[in-house]
C-alpha cells in the first residue's frame, strides 16, 4: 500500500543541505535534487521542500534519517490511506522529535493510554494537565516552527516517488 507526503525542511545550513538529499535519497531509491532558497526567518540558511509517494512507514524512514543533526528544522506529512493513519513529525534542534498520528482532516490524534498518562501525572501533581496537553498537541514545536513556516509560503513543491 502507498501514501503520500510532503517533506519541509525549514532550514539547514547550506553544508547540511546535500547531505539533506543523500539522506532522502537513501530512503526513497531514487536521486533526488532539491531545490533550495533562501531562509529569510534565520539568515543564512535554507529550505525545501517537496511532496513524495512511497510505501507506509516512509516518513517515518524519512524522520528517522534526518532527526538529530544540528541546526536543522524539518517536518514530515503522510496523508492516511486504507492500511493506515496519516502521520506528522517535526523536529527543531532545541525540542528535538515530535510524532503525531492524524486523521483524514489533518487533525492530531492522541492515543487514549496517553491522555490517561497525562491525567496521571497531572493528578499526582507531577505536571500541569494544559501543559501536559500542549505537548501532546506539539504546541511548542509549532510555536518554533510558524516562523520558518511563514517564510516558506510560495516555495516550489516537487512530487518524488519511491522506487518500489
Amino acid at each position: 500500500m502507498t501514501t503520500r507526503g510532503v517533506l519541509y525542511v525549514h532550514s539547514a545550513p547550506r553544508a547540511l543541505c546535500p547531505h539533506v538529499e543523500w539522506a532522502v535519497a537513501g530512503v526513497l531509491g531514487t536521486r533526488v535534487s532539491l531545490d533550495w532558497i533562501r531562509q529569510p526567518a534565520a539568515p543564512g540558511t535554507w529550505r525545501s521542500e517537496f511532496s513524495w509517494k512511497g510505501e507506509v512507514g516512509t516518513a517515518s524512514k524519512l524522520a528517522s534519517a534526518l532527526r538529530g543533526w544540528h541546526l536543522l528544522r524539518f517536518e514530515v506529512t503522510a496523508e492516511p490511506c486504507p492500511t493506515a493513519e496519516g502521520e506528522r513529525y517535526s523536529c527543531t534542534p532545541d525540542l528535538g522529535i515530535f510524532h503525531a498520528v492524524t486523521g483524514i482532516h489533518g487533525d492530531i490524534l492522541i492515543p487514549e493510554d496517553r491522555l490517561r498518562a497525562a491525567l496521571v501525572r497531572s493528578q499526582r501533581g507531577e505536571t500541569d494537565l494544559e501543559a501536559e496537553l500542549s505537548k501532546l498537541l506539539g504546541k511548542p514545536w509549532d510555536d518554533e516552527l510558524e516562523p520558518f513556516r511563514y517564510a516558506g509560503e510560495g516555495a516550489p513543491v516537487r512530487w518524488l516517488h519511491q522506487v518500489v
